[in-house]
This record gives structure tokens, sequence and C-alpha cells, in this order.
């Protein structure tokens, strides 16, 4: 573990385009939907995770159920139960294996005495007894990338259960309630152009020669 403006740290964080952050749902009242608004604006890629209110947007940013495959994580934030934070580090582990793990940064509370005890014992770089809302503030850091929200990408089951599915782009300026139909998949431009997910797939393989996966997305709209 590393603490304060450690260079490691603060470079680390500045130099992602992508802020993870395990948690994020619709409630307005949970730090963790707060942590995307507090973040905002400062340059990175939000990406909220819950699985529950997957489907819906904070600050137009597409709630994910889960990190999509094929995608690197780069800094990883957990507003999780220890329990779910334990989860979540395993997968990410067999996933990326430890020499791919992203910056893991566990919000108060969500520490679990096993896996920091794992994370010291691999070396790999985690950060505990912070807040990454404070700690941004704190140093006045933004992100390298200036990463600015776009609209995304949704596809949920037809509501006249017809087995059909629906694709939409969605605002990227709302916040937007979870789906009233199944969700399929959601996420952004870059998680349409490099998730292995089955539906992020089977969207780039109708691509014409030469097409955007931008304008992949409208065209199939």
């Amino acid at each position: 573990m590393l603490r304060d403006a450690h260079p490691a740290i603060v470079g680390t964080v500045c130099g992602a385009s992508s802020i993870h952050v395990l948690g994020a749902g619709l409630n307005p009242e949970k730090p963790a939907h707060r942590a995307i608004h507090d973040l905002d604006g400062k340059g990175w890629r939000l990406v909220p995770i819950h699985p529950r209110d997957a489907g819906g947007a904070i600050l137009g940013r597409p709630i994910r159920p889960a990190i999509e495959e094929g995608l690197q994580p780069e800094v990883v934030v957990f507003f999780l139960a220890p329990e779910r934070a334990k989860q979540a580090v395993m997968k990410l582990m067999v996933r990326h294996g430890q020499e791919g793990m992203p910056l893991l940064w566990f919000q108060p509370g969500s520490e679990h005495e096993d896996v920091l005890e794992m994370l010291n014992e691999a070396g790999i770089l985690h950060i505990v007894d912070d807040c990454i809302v404070r700690f941004v503030q704190r140093h006045h850091l933004k992100s390298e990338h200036e990463h600015a929200p776009e609209p995304w990408y949704l596809q949920v089951q037809a509501k006249d259960e017809s087995g059909c599915s629906v694709w939409s782009i969605e605002s990227n300026a709302s916040t937007k309630a979870a789906p009233e139909t199944s969700l399929e998949w959601c996420g952004d431009a870059w998680d349409l152009e490099h998730s292995q997910h089955s539906v992020a797939r089977y969207i780039r393989s109708l691509a014409q020669p030469g097409e955007s996966v931008t304008d992949l997305a409208v065209r199939l709209t």
C-alpha cells in the first residue's frame, strides 16, 4: 500500500483515461453515486458498475452490470462490502493476472483483510484508508486525457415479448433509470469497439468497409 501523494499513485490516477467505480448505482444518497458527480468534469472516462441498476445512467455515463470483458481497467474503486470487494478482486486476478492488475482503490469500509494480505504479498498497487474523491480534491488532480461524456448505446429486449432486441443511442447528459425490460448490453463507443461481450462483437461484425463504430451504431438505430 502506498499513501498520500506518492508519485506512483498520482501518476497512475492522472495517467488513467478511465476510472471504474464499483457500487455506483442510481441512489443519489449513496457515496458511490455521489463520487461520479464529484469526479465529473476532471477528464476521466467514469464507468459506474452496479448489477441492479445496469442500463441506467449517471450524468450520461451508462451503468454497466460488470467490467466489460476484453477491456483493461486502469483504476478500480470499490464502494462495496468487504466480501463483495473480495469477489471482485478475485475476478480481476483471474482475468488479468498479477502483472495486469489495475490500481485497486478500497474506499473506507470495503477492505477485506485476507485480500489486503494477498495484495501486499503479491506487490499489487492498492490504496486503503483514503477516499479517492478527497484524494483527487486534496491534490487538485485531473486526468491527462480530457475525456468528455458522449452518447452511449443500449440494447434491451422489446416490450412486446416478441423476443426481438431494441438498439438505441442514449443522451450523454442525463441521469437515466434502468430499463423496464431485460438489459442485453450497454456501453459507450470505447466499449463497443473493444468489448468481447457477445452483443458488442455482433454489432462490430455488421460494420461496412471503412465504417466507424459510431457511424455503425447510428445506422443500426
